[in-house]
Formats: structure tokens, C-alpha cells, sequence
């Protein structure tokens, strides 16, 4: 099995969890074993209480796999999740109550 980050980046946003979280990472994951591959985003909103405060916590973190089948990594694909990218962590964000600031990244983007 092998795991990859397609996207991922920091973001503010808003959550109340337990306490409040004001960062959230933004990922697209591939992940592919035995000749299938599941395609993932996840959106994980944590504390952020200061500029260098990216201690992820794994409690409020929401997920929905956008793809499953026979296949590999094909960047064709993977730029049509991109697309969609936004609007699906959004409706994740907004399932859980929270909100993401797309206009305030708190990191730059990676892209494998």
C-alpha cells in the first residue's frame, strides 16, 4: 500500500471542538494497493494559537473519499479533484459546523 499527498495546505479557519480551532489542513490523499486506488479529502481543523502553532490534533478531523477503483495515480484526474477541491472541503467543513478562509493560507501549498 502506498499513501500520497497530492495537496495538502494550512489554512485559517473555524471550529468549535472542545475548544476553539482556528487552523485547518486541507488534503487530497491517494492511495493505492493491489491495483486500485482511493481517492481522499480530508479537512482537520486544530488549535493554531500562534504563527508557529501547527500541532495537529486527530479529533476533529472529516473525510470523504471522492474516487475507489481499479487503476493508479493519473494527473488527469487528480487535476479534475483540484478543481473540485474547495467546494468539497467545504461541505465537509460545514457538516462539522466549521468554516474555511481559502484568502488566509497559513502555509504554502505541496503538491506531490
Amino acid at each position: 500500500m502506498k499513501t500520497v499527498d497530492v495537496y495538502q495546505r494550512y489554512y485559517k479557519g473555524f471550529l468549535y471542538f472542545n475548544t476553539n480551532r482556528h487552523g485547518v489542513s486541507v488534503k487530497l490523499t491517494a492511495e493505492t494497493d493491489n491495483g486500485m486506488i482511493t481517492y481522499e479529502v480530508s479537512v482537520n481543523f486544530f488549535p493554531h494559537k500562534d504563527e508557529e502553532d501547527f500541532a495537529i490534533s486527530y479529533d476533529a478531523c472529516y473525510t470523504d473519499v471522492i474516487y475507489s477503483g481499479k487503476g493508479r495515480r493519473s494527473k488527469k484526474r487528480e487535476e479534475a479533484f483540484l478543481k473540485n477541491l474547495k467546494e468539497t472541503a467545504d461541505t465537509l467543513a460545514k457538516r462539522a459546523g466549521g468554516l474555511i478562509y481559502w484568502d488566509k493560507p497559513l502555509s504554502d501549498e505541496k503538491r506531490a
